[in-house]
């Protein structure tokens, strides 16, 4: 009687085990993994003109407030577009962009979305107006082997000829200079137009190089928004003549001055970050271009004047009442 009720009592006490151990394998099941940060397209393929929106969510914010930089890769590697977006309370981020313009290539794109040291990618396809696929090529007829020639007699060698002096290397001249005499001088060149466009050489010389995404998104910027209306083509004319005048020599100070080019860097930074404003705009709308356009000029003049003569004011009334 003894052993038939330890036997019965071990049998329930198995029976909860398997129950038990079914219903939390159901609880962990039905919980699915959040990842930190994600990021989609709306669509998985597109055409030229097509409306591209790209959102996602962060599972963390930072303590402090951060953009989400959200750069866009063709299928050969180079950058279409980069934006910062700033994401909301709840983590979730979005921002539009406009198919075609420097998307010009059919095939796989990359999305890579970066919030802090935590990043992400996607893909969607673009297909290019009038792209066609490429012809097979007919393989080639194999040729047929030619007879091998008879061997010719073993010539005696020559005397070897004592080596010349190596000449001392050159030097090597970085971006925007060339070798003149020996010596890396800055390349001299005419003066671009708003229809040719220009190279950002401040921001060139102050990134290292004019593939670095912010240069390529000051590029982006001008060509594709600022100068896709009347009064934008107007005031690149005009800002031009103004900013060549200097730009060169401020190039030039920089690749001679590691200290000067960080400083430069971090000045221009802010001034990068508040262009992304102008991606809102419509290409060829000229009352968004317009009116974006004089917002981002007003915010960085209350940033680089009104805000520093401000704080300049206010130091000197205090150091003057403590006296």
């Amino acid at each position: 009687m003894k052993m038939k009720s330890m036997g019965y009592f071990a049998f329930v006490l198995l029976s909860i085990s398997i129950l038990s151990y079914g219903l939390s394998g159901a609880v962990y099941a039905q919980e699915a993994p959040v990842l930190p940060l994600s990021v989609t397209s709306d669509l998985p393929t597109y055409s030229s003109g097509d409306s591209i929106t790209i959102s996602g969510s962060i599972k963390t914010l930072a303590e402090y407030s951060q953009s989400v930089t959200i750069v866009v890769v063709s299928p050969d590697g180079n950058i279409v577009t980069i934006a910062q977006v700033i994401p909301s309370s709840d983590g979730s981020y979005t921002t539009t962009l406009k198919a075609g313009g420097t998307m010009n290539t059919s095939g796989d794109y990359e999305i890579r979305a970066q919030y802090g040291a935590q990043k992400i990618t996607s893909t969607f396809v673009f297909t290019a107006e009038g792209s066609t696929p490429e012809p097979t090529p007919e393989p080639e007829p194999t040729p047929e082997p030619e007879p091998t020639p008879e061997p010719e007699p073993t010539p005696e060698p020559e005397p070897t000829p004592e080596p010349e002096p190596t000449p001392e290397p050159e030097p090597t001249c970085g971006a925007g200079t060339e070798l003149v005499n020996g010596m890396c001088q800055v390349i001299k060149t005419t003066e671009p137009t708003p229809k040719s466009g220009g190279g950002c050489l401040i921001a060139t010389a102050a990134y290292g190089t004019e593939l670095a995404p912010q240069v390529q998104f000051l590029r982006e910027i001008r060509d594709n928004t600022v100068m896709s209306t009347e009064s934008g083509t107007s005031f690149m004319t005009g800002f031009n003549q103004l900013y060549y005048s200097f730009s060169p020599t401020i190039a030039d100070m920089e690749r001679e001055n590691p200290m000067f080019q960080e400083a430069v860097r971090a000045f221009i930074t802010p001034m990068v970050s508040t262009l992304s404003i102008m991606t809102l705009a419509d290409s060829g709308s000229e009352a968004e271009v317009l009116g974006l356009g004089i917002s981002v000029i007003m915010l960085n003049l209350g940033m680089y004047i009104a805000a520093p003569a401000l704080i300049g004011v206010k130091s000197y009334k205090h150091f003057k009442s403590r006296k």
